[in-house]
Formats: C-alpha cells, structure tokens, sequence
C-alpha cells in the first residue's frame, strides 16, 4: 500500500526510479514562496467562508507562516517522495501543527493550485524583466544622445549603403526594445489572472470566494471557467513568445558588435570586462558574451518550441504533460535576464571609435544616391540619374577615385547638369544632414528621438 496523500485507492508503492521520473520537487520548490503565500490567502478565505472552523484556520494560517519564516532562512528541506512543492508543503505542515493541516486543501485541487502558483512566480518576475529592457534602453538613449553627429557606414546585404549616424543606429534597438517592453506588459495582463477555486476541473461545491482571494494575492481578474483555469498556459507560451524577439533583437546586436570589434572593422572596442583572451593566442581579445548571448537565443528558442509541443495536444482539462512547463520558463527567465544586464554594462562601456567610423563612409561609394537625388533635383529622371551614377562609380572602380574626388569635367562628361556645388553634396555630413525625413538619420532628427525616448522611458511603471 502506498503512502502517498493521494494513494488511498492504491495497493503497490512505485519504485524509486519511477518516483524519481515523476516528481517535480527538483525544479518546482522555485515556487515554494508563491506556494506558500497562495495557501495563506486560500486558508484565510476557508476561515472567513466558515467552511472551516475559524480556528482551524488561524492555526493553519500561522503554521504557514512558521514555514514561510524558514524558507526564507534557507531552513526548508524537501522531498522526492513527496513529489511537488505542494505535498512538499502539506507535510511539512502536518508535521509542523498536526492533522487540521488537511483541511487547508479543502476546496483545491493541485492543479488549481500549481496555475496559481505558476502564474503568481511570472507575475512577480515580469516587472524585473521590463525595468531590465528599460534600463537597457536607458544606456543605448544614453549613448545615442553621445553619438546623435557621430557618422558610420550604414549597411544593407552587409554591404556599405549610405551614411548614418551611431545614434541613429543605437536607436533602432531602442524601438526593437520598446515593443519588446509593451509585449511584456501584455503579458502582465493574462499573467495576472487568478486560477484558484477551479479545483480539479468542475470548480467546487464549497461557497468558496475566488475575488477575496485574487484581492488578497493582488491578482487583477479571476479566471470565468474552470476548465480553462487549470489547462491554459497562454501566459507561460506568451512569455516564452516575447523572450524570443527579445534574444532575437539581442543576438542581431550582438552580431553587429562582434564584428565591429574585429580587427578588420575596429569600429568599437569591448571594455576588458566583457571579453577574454585565447589560451593560445596572447593577442586575442574575444568578444565573448556578445558571443554567449547570440548562443542563449537558441536556448530560448527551444523553450518556446517546447512548451508549444507539449501543448498542441492536449485534451481538456489538466494533463501531467503540463509539468513540462516550468522548467523552460524558470530557464528563460534566468536567461533574458542575465543577457539585458551583459548588454547595459557591455553598451554602458564600449569604446566608440568614431575617426575609423567616419573614414569608413569615405571612399566607399555610399554617396551614390546623394549624387543621383543631386541630379533629380536639377530635372533629370530618378531613374535615368540612377544609371548615370552607376556607371560613374564603375569608372572609379577602375580608375581607383571616389565621386568626391573626380573633376569637375569628368562629371560633367557624363551628366552635364553637374555643377561645382555638388562637391557639398558629396561629404558624408551632407548625405546625413540632408535625411530630415521623419525617422531618418539627421542629427536634428536624432536629438528629437532622443528625446522622445526619454519620454517614452518616463512612462514605464
């Protein structure tokens, strides 16, 4: 027979290894904390409901606070007979005060009881990753105000395009950022709903009192169908969503910054702090977090797939499937976390140097279409100017010069519409000056995102 709180209806007790397979205890006691504050605010609606004597209830009230007092001095050991952090804490309270401890399950089920503990564990960790994504972009509007005149080449195909400045481009991922913050907030919404009182399946029979309990663990809605309650995971998949454009915004910059710190770009320099050496090589100076956090994007990525395959089948209402839903999260989370703060201490320290950057812009062509928009402005077809620079950037190819650096007359062969002040229009400040566009790359524009920026970091909670 066994001896399990569940085995009444059992003759065999399952082997170790099969008991070891089942349980959750080794990932699950993560949540003890939420465990416990949850059963305080169940046993103090079963006292204030009287579906258990009042007394009953502040003798298990206090019962879980001892327990909540060793937890918190690391006094607290578990398990894996016990299987969960739920049995885990039900027998440490029945140790702790005596049988009234089974009647603080009374009107539960575990698995209303571990939704509400999954969803209490992301509610409060939810507000740590977006103050994480502010002060992240808090360096890189830091950084951008620094840099709004600071001219670099701009890329598309990984190919010199046209001049921008490194603000400009540091504000790029301040956008990525900011919606990756509001779908955090989303997120906060379906996380902050409360499953408790949906019991196994059915809900209950017991006159229980779900919003007294949602007021008391701060839970902004409960859920309005028992059979949604215990099996939705939208929230844990929604978490998992957003991590992933999250590390995929974070690796696409870590692309970048690995290869300007090479020694062929040498745009930035990684402070000593955020890179290491080679075992071998006394030179080497590797970019290495950037390197890891490019790799932890895949971890995550995994997470979410996952949980998807896990999910995609599963009948109504609980399956055990759904233990495999924590582990990715509570993994996840660690992971985004520790990769936004590498990033604000990386962003925060990294050298900029800007002479290579300008240089960069100079005898790279990327003043082709300053050229072409020069000739659309004196008449000629965008279309035909286009196929005029083409072939004057091949005959400086050949002829290794620059558009900047041909005479006069040879611009003029080729489009007679060319005046002496198109050298103006040549210089890399001009192609970034003369992009006043909204959201284009001007300085005057980039000072303006700057401080829309800080305005936008001024309303997050």
């Amino acid at each position: 027979m066994t001896d399990k709180l569940w085995g009444g209806r059992f003759t065999a007790k399952a082997a170790e290894w099969v008991d070891k397979f089942g349980a959750s205890i080794s990932f699950d006691q993560q949540m003890a904390k939420e465990d416990l504050t949850a059963s305080i605010a169940h046993v103090k609606m079963l006292g204030k409901q009287n579906i258990i004597p009042a007394k009953d209830a502040k003798t298990i009230e206090d019962g879980l606070n001892v327990l909540m007092q060793r937890l918190e001095a690391g006094e607290l050991h578990f398990t894996v007979e016990n299987e969960d952090i739920h049995l885990n804490m039900e027998s440490l309270l029945t140790d702790l005060i005596g049988p009234v401890a089974g009647k603080l399950h009374t009107a539960r089920s575990r698995n209303d009881q571990v939704a509400t503990d999954f969803h209490l564990w992301l509610k409060n960790r939810l507000p740590e990753i977006k103050e994480a994504i502010t002060n992240l972009q808090t360096v890189l509007v830091e950084k951008a105000e620094e840099n709004a005149g600071t001219i670099m080449p701009g890329y598309t195909h990984m190919q010199h395009a046209q001049p921008i400045t490194y603000g400009h481009y540091l504000l790029a991922y301040f956008e990525m950022l900011q919606r990756d913050y509001e779908r955090f907030e989303f997120n906060q919404k379906h996380t902050d709903m409360l499953p408790l009182g949906a019991a196994a399946l059915a809900g209950t029979t017991f006159p229980i009192d779900r919003e007294y309990v949602a007021d008391e663990l701060g839970f902004d809605e409960v859920y309005h169908n028992s059979l949604d309650a215990v099996s939705d995971r939208d929230f844990a998949l929604e978490f998992l969503s957003n991590a992933a454009l999250l590390m995929e915004h974070l690796s696409r910059l870590a692309e970048e910054l690995i290869l300007w710190c090479t020694y062929d770009f040498n745009y930035i320099e990684m402070d000593d702090r955020f890179a290491t050496g080679s075992s071998i090589m006394p030179q080497k100076k590797n970019a290495d977090f950037a390197e890891l956090v490019r790799g932890k994007t895949g971890r995550v990525y995994g997470a979410l797939m996952g949980l998807l395959t896990t999910m995609k089948s599963l009948p109504l209402a609980y399956n055990k499937d759904m233990q495999e839903d924590k582990e990715p999260v509570f993994d996840t989370y660690n992971t985004i976390l520790g990769s936004l703060h590498i990033f604000a201490g990386m962003l925060e320290s990294v050298k900029v140097h800007k002479e290579k950057m300008h240089d960069a812009t100079i005898n790279d062509f990327s003043n082709a279409t300053e050229l072409a928009d020069y000739l659309a402005t004196k008449g000629v077809p965008f279309r035909t100017a286009h196929g005029i620079v083409g072939k004057l950037v091949l005959h400086g190819i050949k002829t290794h010069q620059s558009l900047q650096d041909m005479p006069l007359s040879e611009l003029q062969e080729a489009a007679p519409q060319i005046q002496e002040d198109v050298y103006q229009e040549l210089t890399s400040e001009a192609a970034v000056e003369r992009r006043t566009s909204l959201g284009g790359t001007a300085v005057t524009n980039v000072n303006k995102e700057v401080a829309r920026a800080k305005a936008i970091i001024k309303t997050h909670q």
